[in-house]
């Protein structure tokens, strides 16, 4: 469904009739907050439960005899290392090490027998139609099936300390063995058939949800009252985004571009640089060399909320531009991300925000800022 220009997910209605706050969200509707708040949203899912409807991200089904060798070739894990039902964090990259996309691939049982495994990777909603268009132009000879899976695909969020135990309560299968960075077959509500990834973008124990799409509406119902007990809200992507924030979690666009590459920006744990991929050779050489910049958090020291853009100043040069920043709801500060000359991201080094026209005191300082509830 379309709203004017713009994608709905199943949800638009519902989210409309609950008051919330509907903005353009790379080509979609999307609620960026509800009549509770992103502030209340936010704080709900560190203590408690927070429901997000993601259906805006995208979703690629690769599949066939070569599935494993195309994969492996195309992004910046080794999935041969892989077990069944695993999930990795990993990129897409240009020749020159430029990022595509971050994404999570998982190893799957595959939809037709005969084969190995099929790969399903869950991208971001802007780079989509991108990634597809750089997977088939990259198919070659592999004897592979491409399918963007997404219009079927309904992509919902559980995040939060009761997460496990509110899907607990509505699914055939214990969920409490099920690893983080893993994912399991399981039927909701006695009906609904859906994999279940214990992977998330919030710094909280969690899962991601992907059913048919049919059912949406149902399944986001029955989470909300299943969790009621327990505090749970729905969230939008004001709180979202400082949940991902605090534990520094990259955002497209943000941290990650094509200028930008994952050693630059931290992620070198994505990347398995022993075997081929596209990208490989100079990723090799920034992960061996160093990187003329590199991307770093930095607090306030001076009030004032660093935004996106604002140039970031040394000894009164512009050395770089801020990624993200914001007040930071967990930790109470004011802090924010920024890709600087590499040796100026030595925690405790100074540095000026630009904060319209007025220069406001920083230092840099270690990260993440909220350390995820999992590495605890």
């Amino acid at each position: 469904m379309a709203d004017g220009f713009l994608k709905n997910t199943a949800l638009n209605d519902w989210h409309k009739e609950r008051g919330a706050r509907m903005v353009s969200f790379a080509g979609w509707s999307m609620p960026v907050q509800y009549p509770t708040g992103p502030l209340e949203e936010h704080h709900a899912t560190r203590q408690h439960a927070g429901l997000f409807d993601i259906d805006h991200m995208g979703q690629i089904r690769v599949s066939g005899p070569d599935a494993e060798a195309f994969v492996n070739r195309v992004i910046t894990y080794d999935v041969t290392k892989m077990a069944m039902f695993q999930a990795h964090y990993a990129m897409l990259c240009y020749a020159d090490g430029g990022t595509i996309d971050d994404l999570f691939v998982y190893k799957l049982p595959p939809d037709r027998g005969g084969f190995a495994a099929d790969y399903f990777l869950v991208v971001n909603a802007s780079n989509l139609d991108k990634n597809v268009q750089w997977l088939r132009l990259h198919q070659g000879a592999y004897d592979i099936t491409i399918i963007d899976v997404s219009q079927e695909t309904y992509m919902l969020a559980l995040q939060g300390p009761a997460a496990l135990d509110i899907l607990n309560s509505v699914t055939d299968v214990d969920l409490t063995g099920v690893a983080r960075f893993t994912a399991t077959e399981a039927t909701l509500f006695g009906t609904v058939n859906a994999l279940l990834g214990r992977t998330g973008y919030t710094g909280e124990d969690g899962f991601e949800l992907f059913f048919p799409q049919e059912h949406a509406l149902d399944v986001w119902q029955g989470l909300l009252a299943s969790g009621e007990e327990s505090g749970i809200l729905p969230v939008g992507l004001a709180a979202r985004d400082s949940l991902r924030f605090e534990p520094c979690m990259p955002l497209y666009g943000h941290e990650l571009d094509a200028v930008h590459s994952p050693v630059m920006a931290g992620l070198s744990f994505a990347l398995s640089l022993y075997k081929e991929f596209i990208g490989r050779d100079a990723l090799l050489k920034q992960h061996i060399e160093g990187t003329t910049e590199r991307l770093c958090g930095f607090e306030m020291v001076d009030r004032g909320i660093p935004r996106h853009g604002y140039a970031v100043r040394h000894d009164s040069r512009d050395v770089g531009q801020v990624t993200s920043g914001m007040f930071s709801p967990t930790t109470k500060r004011y802090v924010g991300m920024a890709y600087l000359p590499t040796e100026l991201t030595i925690p405790g080094t100074p540095l000026e925000i630009v904060l319209h026209g007025k220069t406001r005191a920083a230092e840099v300082v270690k990260t993440p800022f909220y350390v995820p509830a999992y590495r605890r």
